[in-house]
C-alpha cells in the first residue's frame, strides 16, 4: 500500500456545505484542502486518508484492502476526531481554529479558519541574516499564549517547527497542523512514515513516547528558536543521541543574540527532558527575564553571518 499514491478530492467537489477550490498540500497522512462555505468564505480543510493504509483512485471512494489495514485506520480515525474536538474548544489566537469537523466518505474532516500570510519558515529563508532577537522574543511569547491553552486542554502539538508556525499579515503567530493524531498511528503501525520531523522532535519522539510531555513541545520550541539563529535545521534529536556534536546556541550566537536568550534556547534542547522547562508557564517567566534594551541583533554586523557559517562547517 505505501507505494500506491492517492488521488486528492476532485477540484469542485461538494463536500457537506463546502466546496473544494485547491489542493493545499498533500502528505502520508492527510490532504489539505482550500474550500469555500455556504457565505463564501475561505476555509482549509482536512482530510484524513494515510496512504498506508487506505487508498483512493478516483471520486470520492475510498478502500482499505485488508482487516489489519482496516484496524489501524480505524485507530487514527478515531484519534483524529478526537484531536478535532478537542482544538474545537480552544478559541485562542494563536491556535489554528477549528471551525467543524465532521465524518463523510468512510473518514473524517476537520475544518479551519484560513490564515493569510506566510509561514516563519519562509520568513527565516527570506532574510540574509538571522532573524532578530526583537522579533524572535515577540513572535514566541505570543506563539507560547496559544501553546499554553492547548496543554491546558491536555493536549500535545508534537510537530512544531518553523513550517507549521504561521505569520499572520499583521505579524502575529498562529501555530498550525497538529501532530498528535498522526503519532496514534506512529504507535499503531510503525511501518509507516515518522510523524515526526527530524531535527525538531525530541528525543522521547525516537525512544520512550511514554515520556511524552509539554517538555517534548518545549524542545521543539527551542529547536525552531535555534533555527531562527541559524537559518538551518538543527542537528536529529537521534543523532545527538549517539554524539552530540550541535554547536550550543550559547556558543553560536555570540554577540548575535543575549546570553539569556541563548540560554533558553539551549535549555530547552537539553536531552534530558528533565533538564528542560517542565512547563510553557516556566518557559514564558524565562523569557521575559533579563531583555535586552536595544535589540542587539539589530545592530550587529554581517561579520557575524560568517561566523556561524565558519563554525558549522568546523563542527561538520
Amino acid at each position: 500500500m505505501a507505494n500506491n499514491q492517492n488521488q486528492s478530492l476532485p477540484i469542485g467537489y461538494e463536500l457537506q456545505d463546502y466546496k473544494i477550490k485547491k489542493v493545499l498540500s498533500a502528505g502520508g497522512f492527510s490532504f489539505v484542502y482550500l474550500a469555500s462555505d455556504p457565505g463564501k468564505n475561505t476555509v482549509a480543510i482536512k482530510e484524513y486518508l494515510p496512504t498506508a493504509l487506505a487508498l483512493r483512485k478516483e471520486g470520492d471512494q475510498i478502500v482499505v484492502p485488508t482487516a489489519e489495514a482496516s484496524g489501524s485506520f480505524r485507530h487514527g480515525l478515531k484519534s483524529f476526531f478526537e484531536e478535532g474536538r478537542a482544538l474545537a474548544n480552544i478559541n485562542h489566537r494563536n491556535i489554528v481554529r477549528v471551525i467543524n469537523f465532521f465524518r463523510a466518505n468512510e473518514t473524517v474532516y476537520m475544518v479551519m479558519q484560513y490564515e493569510r500570510g506566510k509561514s516563519l519558515q519562509e520568513y527565516i529563508l527570506s532574510h540574509n541574516e538571522p532573524v532578530s532577537e526583537n522579533f524572535l522574543r515577540r513572535v514566541f511569547t505570543e506563539l507560547l499564549n496559544g501553546l499554553r491553552e492547548v496543554h491546558t486542554q491536555k493536549l500535545l502539538h508534537l510537530d512544531i517547527k518553523p513550517a507549521n508556525i504561521y505569520i499572520r499579515l499583521d505579524g502575529s503567530p498562529v501555530l498550525l497542523d497538529f501532530g498528535s493524531a498522526r503519532q496514534t498511528l506512529d504507535d499503531a503501525l510503525p511501518r509507516l512514515p515518522p510523524s515526526y520531523t527530524p531535527g525538531f522532535a525530541p528525543p522521547e519522539q525516537y525512544t520512550d513516547r511514554k515520556l511524552l510531555g509539554p517538555w517534548s513541545d518545549i524542545y521543539s520550541i527551542g529547536a525552531t528558536m535555534y533555527s531562527c539563529l541559524t537559518r538551518a535545521t538543527p542537528l536529529a534529536a537521534s543523532e545527538r543521541i549517539k554524539k552530540d556534536t550541535m554547536i550550543p546556541a550559547e556558543k553560536l550566537g555570540k554577540d548575535i543574540y543575549s546570553e539569556n536568550l541563548l540560554r533558553i534556547i539551549d535549555n530547552c534542547m537539553a536531552l534530558d527532558h528533565l533538564e528542560r522547562p517542565q512547563s510553557i508557564y516556566a518557559l514564558q517567566k524565562s523569557l521575559q527575564k533579563d531583555i535586552p534594551s536595544a535589540p542587539q541583533a539589530e545592530d550587529r554586523k554581517h561579520g557575524f553571518i560568517d561566523k556561524i557559517m565558519h563554525l558549522l562547517q568546523k563542527e561538520i
